[in-house]
């Protein structure tokens, strides 16, 4: 798994082209201020480690949000950061359930619409640690 979070003081973003067919048709428009987004990119091999690539993938988003004083995290599948990627519905499915815990665990999670490029607005700060890539 490849995991780029950044804190951002303001993330919005527009539906724009749908790239993945079995994806519901939408038309989704939101803002969300002092947030962690995670852009997540799920790989192949992660379906051989599927439970331990989870947790390290909740782990470092709830010690990231901690470092960033928010409980606000936005899950963004992001295939772009690896040459090799698992399945749509294993990567949808592995991404879901890491909202469910953050939720469990109190955090204020969601997810961007999957299957979508979105056009996105966002402003980031340039803190220390308002910028973080794990590879695991």
């Amino acid at each position: 798994m490849k995991l780029l979070m950044i804190y951002m003081d303001k993330f919005a973003y527009r539906t724009n082209v749908k790239n993945l067919e079995s994806a519901p048709d939408i038309r989704e428009e939101r803002q969300v201020d002092s947030v962690l987004v995670g852009f997540i990119h799920v790989e192949a091999e992660d379906m051989e480690h599927e439970g331990n690539v989870e947790t390290k993938l909740v782990k470092n988003l709830k010690w990231a949000a901690r470092k960033n004083n928010t409980d606000r995290i936005i899950l963004h599948s992001f295939a772009h950061l690896s040459e090799t990627k698992a399945g749509p519905e294993f990567t949808r499915a592995m991404i879901s359930r890491a909202e469910k815990r953050l939720i469990e665990s109190g955090y204020d999670a969601m997810q961007t619409p999957f299957g979508y490029f979105l056009d996105l607005d966002i402003r980031a700060p340039g803190a220390s640690l308002a910028r973080i890539f794990k590879s695991f």
